[in-house]
């Protein structure tokens, strides 16, 4: 009988504690800003945002530089010129400094744009790429150990190394 009682507690110890281990969630950290930026094609899309960034800077530089000019030679004839000759003068140079902060505005919303358009499938690769190796090795909740991304202590398997090669580099 008191092998019985001892069998018995040993059965419910054993079960108790089996039940207990398979209840605790399997936790891992990677820090996705680290991991993105690591991406080759992080490297291409940062270089076509900076080569588009370029392009309108150049352009905008343009159309100060003429404006600029436009006002200087209007100052310099202003007294050589009538007065109504002056009130179209100063009516196209506000319209040429509208047109300045038109396109400066377009090229913002422009470069948005692209970015979110290159930007969108790298940040989706990198999801898919986490959410296969957390798959593999179990992993039930995957934090973001970014800075400033919730993560408190990340002492936890990190996964960068796995889903580096899971990406191929």
């Amino acid at each position: 009988m008191k092998h019985l009682k001892t069998l018995l507690f040993a059965a419910i110890l054993f079960v108790g504690t089996t039940s207990l281990a398979t209840a605790q969630s399997k936790v891992a950290h990677i820090n996705t800003t680290e991991l993105v930026q690591a991406m080759p094609e992080m490297k291409a899309a940062q270089a076509e945002i900076e080569k588009l960034s370029k392009t309108y800077d150049v352009q905008y530089k343009e159309m100060v530089t003429t404006l600029q000019n436009k006002v200087t030679q209007y100052r310099a004839e202003v007294e050589t010129k009538t007065e109504e000759e002056n009130n179209k003068r100063a009516q196209e140079v506000q319209q040429m400094e509208q047109g300045i902060r038109e396109f400066q505005a377009q090229a913002q919303e422009d470069l948005g744009k692209k970015e979110a358009a290159l930007l969108k499938p790298i940040f989706e690769k990198a999801k898919a790429a986490i959410d296969k190796v957390a798959k593999a090795q179990g992993f039930q909740y995957v934090l973001d150990s970014t800075q400033g991304g919730g993560v408190l202590v990340a002492a936890g398997t990190d996964l960068m190394a796995d889903v580096k090669k899971e990406l191929g580099f």
